[in-house]
């Protein structure tokens, strides 16, 4: 055999060894890089865990915090509402005897068979005209009288003071007179009716 002959003899199996060492190259630098995304697929499944947690913290917090607003601002209304309603408390006692003056001018002009100085009526009208504006003033703060006579008594807004038979026919139970007129501003009750109720 001639050098030509054998040279083109052994160039095949070389080519085939190429071949073969490439397609083992080509084998790990795919095993390589199936090694890699798994990794990566791996890295990419605990970064999803970590944003749950982490959206789920955040989550709860924040609902933690829309909870103690939430509770804050009850808090802060609820105080609002006491300090308002020990202020108007205390004023319960003007408004008391702002009505005991008008009904004592009432027995005075009744018992008076004289006409009475102007003097005195433009007390009495001024006195009138302040009694309108206090009790004008309560009632936009949403202070009621607490209805009464001819009620069934009720713990919640009455407070006994006596007891008196029930006339023939009636119920027991039942308030029959006023002693001192109760207030109450939406539910909560600033002070009890003191009352006179049948048994």
């Amino acid at each position: 055999m001639s050098e030509k002959e054998l040279e083109s003899f052994d160039e095949p199996e070389s080519a085939e060894k190429t071949e073969g060492g490439e397609d083992a190259e080509d084998k790990d630098a795919v095993l390589q890089a199936i090694d890699e995304l798994a990794d990566r697929a791996h890295e990419i499944e605990q970064l999803k865990e970590e944003l749950e947690q982490t959206t789920d913290k955040l989550k709860r917090q924040a609902a933690e915090f829309q909870n103690y607003r939430r509770r804050t601002e009850q808090e802060k209304s609820q105080s609002v509402a006491y300090g308002k309603s020990l202020v108007i408390s205390s004023l319960l006692d003007v408004v008391d005897d702002f009505q005991r003056s008008l009904e004592a001018t009432d027995k005075a002009e009744a018992e008076t068979e004289s006409e009475l100085s102007p003097a005195y009526q433009s007390l009495k009208s001024g006195v009138e005209l302040v009694f309108q504006k206090l009790t004008g003033e309560l009632e936009k703060m949403g202070v009621q009288s607490i209805e009464v006579v001819g009620q069934p008594f009720d713990e919640e807004l009455h407070e006994a003071l006596m007891q008196q038979p029930a006339a023939e026919g009636e119920e027991s139970g039942i308030v029959l007179s006023e002693v001192q007129r109760g207030y109450r501003m939406g539910d909560r009750v600033l002070r009890h009716a003191r009352v006179i109720v049948s048994v």
